[in-house]
């Protein structure tokens, strides 16, 4: 059918707009329809509203973590400090295909939470980016990850699969932790990285984390008491702290 006029009707109170279609040839009046088309344009979407919110406050829950794991490390004696720091390891041939060999290798290492990682397979202004935030620099990140592990029990990440592209690697993982926080809180989630490579130098310039969760449910597993912790082993274990 051919249409000869459009007529919009939009309502602001409501946030929608109304198109009216005419059809070309109105001989007979009476006879005349009318085709409205409701397009629902809502700007008050309550998940839209809170989205700057979540993001401001895991922005703040982020640089607080990072800042406590500046300070565990300040309190570690040279010794712990020396056993914690993992080893320098560099690539003597760096292209492509020797950077994802070693991230495949780091991951054996859990870089993630270790600080284990092959230094020269990233560009040291590096930008690494998660759901809470990103920065840019390589020394940062590896002081980071080795901070985060000082405050982990014990913890395991896995990869799952590789994907390679023509800009970009990705590596799908799995990870759970214990934190060692008074009440053990147990972290678990399944993500993905990706790798985007340098077309010149072969190495990582953007390293980016997606996890497969919803941001506010890793920070309600993080307040989430471990099965068959009691209020007897929360205090037990902030005396131990304390000592």
């Amino acid at each position: 059918m051919a249409f000869s006029a459009i007529s919009i009707n939009t309502t602001h109170n409501h946030h929608h707009s109304s198109l009216f279609f005419a059809p070309k040839h109105q001989h007979h009046r009476n006879n005349t329809k009318i085709h409205r088309f409701q397009i629902q344009c809502n700007g008050t979407n309550q998940n839209q509203e809170s989205q700057p919110q979540t993001n401001a406050f895991l922005k703040v829950a982020w640089y607080s973590s990072e800042l406590l794991g500046i300070a565990a490390s300040a309190f570690r004696s040279p010794s712990d400090e020396e056993e914690a720091s993992p080893p320098q390891r560099l690539l003597q041939t760096i292209d492509r295909a020797s950077v994802v060999d070693t991230i495949k290798q780091d991951f054996q290492r859990s870089y993630f939470v270790t600080g284990d990682l092959t230094l020269n397979a990233y560009e040291e202004d590096c930008e690494f980016a998660d759901p809470a935030g990103s920065f840019k620099g390589l020394q940062r990140f590896k002081r980071n990850c080795t901070n985060f592990g000082s405050l982990l029990e014990k913890s395991t990440m896995n990869l799952m699969k590789w994907e390679d592209f023509e800009d970009k690697g990705i590596g799908h993982w799995r990870f759970s932790c214990i934190l060692s926080f008074p009440w053990r809180p147990i972290l678990s989630a399944t993500g993905y990285t990706e790798y985007y490579f340098d077309t010149q130098s072969g190495k990582v310039y953007r390293h980016v984390e997606h996890w497969n969760v919803p941001k506010m449910a890793l920070f309600k597993q993080i307040l989430r008491p471990s099965k068959g912790f009691s209020l007897k082993d929360y205090v037990t274990r902030w005396l131990k702290l304390s000592r």
